[in-house]
């Protein structure tokens, strides 16, 4: 049996992307150690799997058919700019989202369904979009103030028609993505 990285995610619009990579040009110009995320990978992580075994997929693909069966497509704001765990202590450079009340809700029934498959009930979910990893403290207050002057930012909506269930192949390079089933709403 074969195992694959797997996780499912909501794909950001390429017509945001321009905006995404504004911020982040402002961050490349900090002199400190950031690992960015490659504008094509931009996403909105559901739910992260870890290593899965292929035989089991069939069973996956139809929890989450069965879920997205309920939800229509629906609008979302990416808006804001901050930090994980928090701005004093940044490890990872975020876009949020403005309403995520839709997107929680799908997380959430999702997630009990995962739970039926032996998945893990996730401790924390936060919508977001992750444009960075910081690797160094060095200039970490330019850094956090860049992140302030990003708070209110506004990218822009979208709209979300679908969920992607993705594979996820780690090289040195980076991570490289691949659609498996995409999950129209």
């Amino acid at each position: 049996m074969s195992q694959i990285r797997a996780f499912l995610a909501i794909d950001l619009d390429d017509d945001l992307k321009p905006k995404i990579n504004k911020i982040i040009k402002e961050f490349k110009q900090i002199d400190t150690r950031i690992k960015y995320v490659e504008l094509a990978n931009l996403h909105l992580t559901l739910k992260f799997f870890g290593e899965i075994d292929t035989a089991g997929l069939e069973l996956l693909e139809e929890k989450i058919a069965k879920v997205v069966s309920e939800f229509k497509p629906f609008n979302v704001k990416i808006k804001s700019c901050g930090a994980f765990p928090n701005n004093n202590h940044i490890k990872v450079i975020w876009v949020g989202i403005e309403d995520d009340s839709i997107i929680k809700d799908l997380h959430d029934k999702l997630d009990n369904e995962f739970t039926k498959l032996g998945f893990d009930k996730d401790k924390k979910f936060s919508t977001h979009l992750t444009i960075g990893r910081m690797k160094s403290a060095k200039n970490k207050n330019q850094v956090k103030s860049t992140i302030e002057e990003f708070s209110d930012v506004e990218i822009g909506e979208m709209t979300v028609n679908n969920i992607v269930l993705k594979k996820s192949t780690l090289k040195p390079s980076g991570p490289i993505y691949e659609d498996l089933i995409v999950f129209e709403l």
